[in-house]
């Protein structure tokens, strides 16, 4: 799987995750206690500041940026198993996405709160696959997601791609290919 693809469905999943929790938070909560929703929502805003506040860089955030670096290099494109590795590298989301939703029904606190989590998670990592394709494309290379455990941390791997044209312009009459490095 595609490092960038495996980045949006971390995103997506993570909001789908939030959006889920929040309407658990709110069916529990309306019919035992109006207040928790009312603070809920307060949290869920504040949740979205945050990520949106540590999600507004264009660069890649020191994690990736490490794990774009230790990539090991390949040559021939690695075994694609989309269900998998996303299973295999998100479920913690899933678990506690679960457990917060199976405690919403005794303590609806616990879904609230974690929605504000799954919030700042979706927003914070919204604009990575972006970064990551600007990487691919200056260096032309693509960057896959390896098959490890779902215990080891995630690695990935390095394989050529295609590698942007871009022009340089010295005068607006004549444009020159940008030198290959």
């Amino acid at each position: 799987m595609r490092f960038t693809d495996f980045l949006k469905a971390t995103v997506m999943t993570s909001a789908a995750a939030a959006t889920l929790l929040a309407a658990i938070t709110v069916a529990t909560g309306s019919r035992e206690d109006q207040l928790l929703v009312i603070f809920s929502a307060g949290w869920w805003l504040l949740a979205a500041l945050i990520g949106v506040t540590l999600g507004r860089r264009a660069e890649t955030s020191p994690p990736i940026a490490r794990l774009l670096a230790g990539a090991r290099s390949t040559k021939a494109l690695p075994e694609v198993h989309p269900t998998r590795i996303l299973f295999n590298r998100l479920w913690p989301l899933l678990l506690c996405t679960v457990v917060a939703a199976g405690l919403a029904f005794v303590f609806p606190q616990i879904a609230a709160i974690a929605t504000g989590f799954a919030i700042i998670w979706a927003l914070s990592w919204r604009r990575q696959d972006a970064a990551v394709t600007a990487i691919e494309e200056r260096d032309g290379v693509r960057y896959y997601v390896e098959r490890t455990s779902p215990l080891k941390p995630i690695q990935l791997l390095r394989t050529p791609g295609f590698k942007a044209n871009m022009w340089q312009f010295e005068d607006a009459a004549e444009p020159t290919p940008a030198p290959h490095t």
